[in-house]
């Protein structure tokens, strides 16, 4: 038996690789499913089942390509409802590979057709979940992306996730293995683990959701207190894995279309398209297109698209380093943005040489941040989340998050210069572009963000540890 967990870092996202005896299973693969298929050529085996442990809302899956190109069937839990061909499993349904089997525990809660799949060796012995959505590490997940308007709550939800927890999960031995879907960074869950893989009993020792004498109505108000509003291109994700979308090949081919500066250009004035610039941020702030939005490949680049484009169905004009057009593609892809119209032949030196207009990010050094501040009152935004803020910030800033950046438009000055920061400058850039895109262009960057405001000593709150908040 061989379990590989294929962990995507930019989604935080497990897909799952089992093979048995010449037989595989994979559990909620990525939307280029390749890669599963050359794994199981070299082991000479064959893909026999693809299990979705729920509609996920942060991703689109592989299943439908997958099983198109494998002729596998795809399992969900019940409840489930596909436009395709798709089996829909009962409780408790077992399915063999090889000399294995995987049993399907329905646990409903985070969405109504969640469910775990508990795998048993040869032997018949429990020996891991891989549990989805319904149990990180650290975490449950969140049980407010399929509640309905007028039906169910996210209150309801969470009482479904109660029962499912301890009556599916925590009566399992404490040695089975734990495989989630997500790890820290997905917005799937609060208090995410960094780490991959645990196993169920130290899980039940410290994940507070599985503490052994919490009440149903204390489970409730932990799950769902403090829980920011869902990114709007999550609907959107749950609508393409339900009813299926164009292969990752297709995509591929008619968005990698390279465009002179000049076809580029009348792109842009031709239609309604985002350019989308995904260099390093030092490289934007020095130069970029005129209202171009930047978020870089080397960060939480597909996560911070879907939150902040929303609308999977946008037309996008990319702005690449050369050599990377075919990544962004498909990292945009994995989120379902998959309208994209072509890409800045040569990158944007290309457009320096032919002459076309540009535009630059006004940025300074943690020093000369800190010589001005001290100089006088300098109207200072801190982009990062609301519990990092309340943890430490500089003494007088604003909290203006970047997932909202656009609730807080006139909060920024209209005369005299700001100053903008995050953690690292990451996403400061990213809200830099979104601010100017938008006719704010009196705003100055701070390099390296708060990492290097606090090196520097500038002032800043008392430190209060974030799990306190």
């Amino acid at each position: 038996m061989k379990i590989e967990q294929i962990y995507t870092g930019c989604l935080a996202q497990g897909a799952y690789y089992i093979e048995s005896n010449g037989e595989v299973a994979i559990i909620d693969p990525l939307r280029e499913v390749k890669t599963y298929i050359e794994k199981a050529k070299i082991d000479n085996a064959k893909i026999k089942y693809i299990f979705e442990t729920h509609f996920h809302a942060d991703f689109v899956s592989g299943h439908v390509t997958l099983s198109k190109e494998t002729g596998a069937p795809i399992v969900f839990g019940p409840n489930a409802a596909t436009s395709f061909d798709s089996i829909i499993a009962k409780n408790n349904q077992v399915f063999k590979l090889g000399n294995i089997t995987i049993t399907v525990l329905h646990t409903p809660g985070h969405t109504m057709e969640s469910s775990v799949y508990l795998l048993k060796d040869k032997n018949g012995k429990d020996h891991s979940i891989f549990s989805g959505d319904t149990l990180f590490l650290g975490d449950v997940g969140r049980p407010d992306l399929a509640q309905k308007t007028g039906s169910i709550t996210a209150e309801d939800l969470a009482g479904f996730l109660f029962d499912s927890l301890r009556t599916k999960i925590m009566p399992l031995a404490d040695d089975v293995i734990v495989y989630p879907a997500h790890g820290a960074g997905s917005s799937c869950g609060k208090k995410l683990s960094k780490e991959t893989v645990d196993i169920l009993g130290n899980q039940k020792q410290t994940n507070y959701a599985l503490r052994a004498d919490m009440t149903k109505e204390e489970f409730i108000k932990e799950v769902t207190d403090g829980l920011l509003p869902p990114p709007q291109y999550f609907p959107l994700n749950v609508q393409m894995n339900k009813e299926g979308y164009d292969d990752f090949g297709d995509v591929l081919k008619r968005s990698a279309q390279a465009l002179s500066p000049e076809a580029f250009e009348a792109a842009v004035n031709e239609t309604e398209a985002i350019v989308l610039d995904v260099r390093h941020q030092n490289d934007f702030a020095k130069g970029h297109i005129p209202r171009s939005i930047f978020i870089g490949l080397d960060g939480g680049f597909a996560p911070w698209v879907g939150a902040l484009i929303a609308d999977v169905k946008k037309p996008i004009l990319l702005v690449t380093p050369v050599g990377r057009e075919e990544e962004t593609i498909t990292r945009l892809s994995r989120v379902g943005f998959d309208q994209t119209l072509g890409y800045l032949k040569g990158g944007f030196n290309a457009w320096k040489k032919a002459s076309k207009e540009y535009d630059s990010v006004s940025s300074i050094s943690a020093t000369t941040f800190k010589e001005t501040k001290e100089s006088g009152a300098v109207p200072v935004f801190d982009v990062r989340k609301e519990a990092e803020f309340l943890s430490e910030h500089v003494l007088g800033a604003n909290n203006t998050p970047l997932d909202y950046i656009n609730n807080y438009l006139a909060a920024f000055p209209d005369t005299g210069s700001f100053y903008v920061h995050c953690a690292g400058g990451y996403r400061s850039m990213i809200a830099a572009s979104i601010l100017k895109s938008r006719g704010i262009h009196n705003l100055i960057d701070v390099q390296g963000g708060f990492k290097a405001i606090k090196e520097v000593n500038v002032a800043v709150s008392a430190y209060v540890c974030p799990s306190t908040l």
